[in-house]
């Protein structure tokens, strides 16, 4: 079976950043596949889970309600509690969804109140919400970020 493209990247020398995961296209339509990289894998700690849960629900709302919402595809966890994936149409490259990430961190830190999506007839767990480490994971995102800029996975 063929290795698929994330596992080629390697995970020892990742940052936190935001990375072109990959290009996809099919039918004339091309989709830009982003790792949302918030934890140096396997070196630090992974994101709590209700932290994660929390920025999953802001920053999905925040993307599907921004002025790039028709480009939206998905936004999610990564199943190893590291990051999330954004997937939006257009062969797309960093910098061009550079400051749309920084205005979903900024939402994500300025976000007061009840966590959209967050009642049993919307959620399959919407108990589990924790906004004060949801922000703390979010801001280190942005530090980084906005530090490093880390944009192209390492060699």
């Amino acid at each position: 079976m063929e290795k698929i493209a994330s596992f080629k990247v390697n995970h020892l020398n990742l940052k936190p950043g935001l990375y072109v995961s990959r290009r996809d296209e099919k039918n004339g339509c091309a989709i830009t596949t982003f790792d949302l990289r918030f934890t140096a894998p396997n070196r630090e700690p992974v994101i709590d889970s209700s932290a994660l849960h929390t920025i999953e629900h802001l920053g999905a709302t925040f993307l599907r309600n921004s002025q790039s919402k028709s480009d939206i595809v998905y936004f999610g966890p990564m199943g190893c509690r590291t990051g999330f994936y954004l997937i939006m149409f257009g062969n797309l490259d960093s910098l061009q969804v550079y400051e749309l990430v920084l205005d979903m961190c900024r939402f994500i830190l300025n976000f007061e109140g009840k966590i959209p999506g967050a009642s049993a007839a919307e959620c399959g767990n919407y108990l589990e919400q924790n906004l004060a480490m949801a922000k703390y994971y979010t801001e280190r995102y942005m530090t980084a970020l906005t530090g490093d800029r880390c944009l192209e996975y390492p060699s």
